[in-house]
C-alpha cells in the first residue's frame, strides 16, 4: 500500500544533514581507529594476540555501558529534550580521549604502551556510548513516515560513508617518509587532527538537529541513582520483551552476522595487499591498500546508498536486504581470484559487488529498526526507541568486540608473523578466512531475513492502530 508522506513527517534536508554530520563523526572513530591499529602490529611490536585484546575488553565494556545509557536517555528532562546534551557531551569526552590514546612511544616499551592504549580506550569507548546511543535514537525520532525514515538514514549513511573514503588515506600519509619520519609518530600527530575534528561534527546534531522540551513530561521516571540503578532490572525485562519481538530479533541477527563476519577480516586486506601482492614491503604496496578502502567507500556512497534507497521504495527493504547482501557474496568470491601478484589493480573489479553488503546493510537496518520501534510499542505501551536502539547497537558493538578477539586469533591461528618473512601458509590462511568467513555470516544472514515481515504496508497499520490508541486516551 502506497502512502504520501504527510507534511508533518517530512524532515527538512538541513536537520537531515545535521544528523549526518554526526554519522560521519561515528563511522570516522572506528574507521581511523582501524587504520592506525595496523601501527601497533606493523611499528609498535604489538603481537596479534595483544592486539585482539585490545580490540575485545573496551568493546565489551562499550557493550555493558550501552544498555545503561538506553535508559538514561530514554529518561532525560531537560529543555533541550532527552537526547542533545548527551550527545554533546559524548563527543567531548570522545574527542579527547581519541587524541590522548594515541599519544605512544616505541621507547616506552611494550607493556606501558599496552596498558596506556587499553586504558584510553576504555575512556574512549564510554564517551562512544555516551554519544552514539542517544544519536540513534535521536535520528529515529526525526519522523513517524515509513520512507522519510530511509531517506533520513540514506542521508546520514551517504555522508557517514565519507569516513570510510578518508581514512584509508592515513595510511598513505603514515607510510611516507616526506610526511613523516615513521609511522608511529605520524599517528601521535594524526591522532590530534582527527580528535579535535570529528570532536566538532559530533557535536553538530546536539546544535541544530531540533527537539521537544521534555521538562514537564511526567512519563519520564527521574534519574535517580536508585532508579538508574534498578533500570538494569528493567532493562534486562525490557531486552527480553525486544528479544520476544520477532522482527527485531531478526534485525539484529542478520546486523550481527553480516557487520561482525566482516569485521573480522577487515583488517586482513592490508596484510593481504601488503604481504601476498608487495612481499611485505609496506612502502612498495604505496597507494593500494588505501585503494581498497577508498574505492569501496566510494562506490557504497555515490552507488549503494542511492540505488538501495531507491529500490527499497519500490520492492520493499527486506527484499532489497536480500538482493544487497547476495551481491555483496559475489564481491567476495571475486576477492578470492583478484588478488594477484604484479596486477594488484584486479582487485579493484571486486569492490563494487562487495559494496553492497555494509552499504546495503546499515541503509535498511536503521531504518527497519523504527519501523520496529511502533511494533514494540504496540506491544508493550512504551515508547522505548533508546533501550530498542541500545540493544541493537549492543549486539553490533558486542559482535565487534568479538570480531577483534577472533582477527587476534585467527593471525595467530594461521601463523603470522610481525615482519616480512611470513610463511605462505600465513598468508594463504588470511585469505580463505577473508573470503570465507563473510560468505558464511551473509548467508545465514540472508536465511534469517527471509521471513522478516514488516513492509510498508504493515508498518502504515502499526502506525494507524497507535494514533487511534493516542486518540482514545
Amino acid at each position: 500500500m502506497s502512502q504520501t508522506t504527510k507534511i508533518q513527517d517530512k524532515v527538512p534536508f538541513g536537520q537531515k544533514v545535521a544528523f549526518g554530520l554526526g554519522m560521519l563523526a561515528n563511522q570516522m572513530f572506528p574507521a581511523a581507529l582501524g587504520i592506525l591499529m595496523v601501527v601497533l602490529v606493523q611499528d609498535l611490536g604489538f603481537p596479534p594476540l595483544l592486539w585482539g585484546i585490545i580490540f575485545f575488553l573496551p568493546r565489551i565494556f562499550d557493550a555493558i555501558t550501552d544498555p545503561i545509557m538506553g535508559f538514561i536517555s530514554d529518561n532525560t528532562r531537560s529543555k533541550w529534550g532527552r537526547r542533545r546534551q548527551w550527545v554533546f557531551l559524548g563527543a567531548l569526552i570522545m574527542g579527547a580521549s581519541f587524541c590522548l590514546m594515541w599519544q605512544l612511544y616505541p621507547e616506552n616499551g611494550l607493556n606501558y604502551n599496552f596498558t596506556y592504549f587499553l586504558l584510553f580506550s576504555f575512556v574512549f569507548y564510554l564517551g562512544l556510548t555516551i554519544f552514539s546511543v542517544p544519536y540513534v535514537a535521536m535520528g529515529y525520532e526525526m519522523s513517524n513516515d515509513f520512507h522519510e525514515r530511509t531517506s533520513v538514514m540514506a542521508v546520514a549513511q551517504w555522508i557517514g560513508q565519507w569516513a570510510w573514503v578518508i581514512a584509508p588515506w592515513f595510511w598513505v600519509i603514515l607510510y611516507d617518509p616526506n610526511w613523516f619520519e615513521s609511522a608511529d609518530a605520524g599517528s601521535r600527530e594524526v591522532a590530534i587532527w582527527i580528535g579535535v575534528i570529528c570532536m566538532l561534527l559530533a557535536m553538530v546534531p546536539a546544535v541544530f538537529v531540533k527537539s521537544k522540551s521534555t521538562l514537564d513530561d511526567d512519563s519520564l521516571m527521574p534519574l535517580t541513582k536508585d532508579n538508574i540503578r534498578n533500570s538494569l532490572v528493567n532493562i534486562n525485562k525490557g531486552f527480553k520483551e525486544a528479544l520476544q519481538n520477532k522482527p527485531f530479533r531478526k534485525l539484529c541477527i542478520a546486523t550481527f552476522l553480516v557487520f561482525n563476519a566482516f569485521n573480522t577480516v577487515a583488517a586482513f586486506s592490508f596484510f593481504i595487499i601488503v604481504y601476498y601482492l608487495f612481499g611485505g614491503d609496506a612502502g612498495a604496496a604505496g597507494v593500494w591498500p588505501t585503494l581498497h578502502g577508498c574505492v569501496g567507500a566510494l562506490v557504497t556512497t555515490f552507488v549503494v546508498i542511492p540505488v538501495v534507497a531507491r529500490i527499497s521504495k519500490k520492492i520493499g527493504k527486506k527484499k532489497t536486504f536480500l538482493i544487497s547482501q547476495g551481491i555483496s557474496i559475489i564481491g567476495y568470491l571475486l576477492f578470492w581470484f583478484l588478488f594477484i601478484p604484479g596486477k594488484p589493480y584486479m582487485f579493484l573489479i571486486a569492490l563494487p559487488f562487495f559494496s553492497f553488503g555494509i552499504g546495503g546493510l546499515f541503509t535498511l537496518m536503521m531504518s527497519m529498526t523504527a519501523d520496529v520501534c511502533d511494533l514494540d510499542e504496540l506491544n508493550t505501551g512504551k515508547r522505548r526507541e533508546g533501550v530498542l536502539g541500545a540493544f541493537y547497537w549492543w549486539m553490533v558493538k558486542f559482535g565487534l568486540a568479538v570480531a577483534g578477539l577472533l582477527t587476534g586469533l585467527i593471525m595467530s591461528l594461521v601463523g603470522f608473523e610481525q615482519g616480512p618473512n611470513n610463511p605462505e601458509s600465513a598468508i594463504t590462511g588470511l585469505r580463505i578466512f577473508y573470503t570465507g568467513l563473510p560468505i558464511l555470516g551473509t548467508l545465514i544472514a540472508m536465511w534469517v531475513m527471509n521471513t522478516y515481515d514488516i513492509d510498508e504496508e504493515k508498518a502504515a497499520e502499526n502506525r494507524a492502530e497507535l494514533a487511534d490508541r493516542k486518540a482514545q486516551r
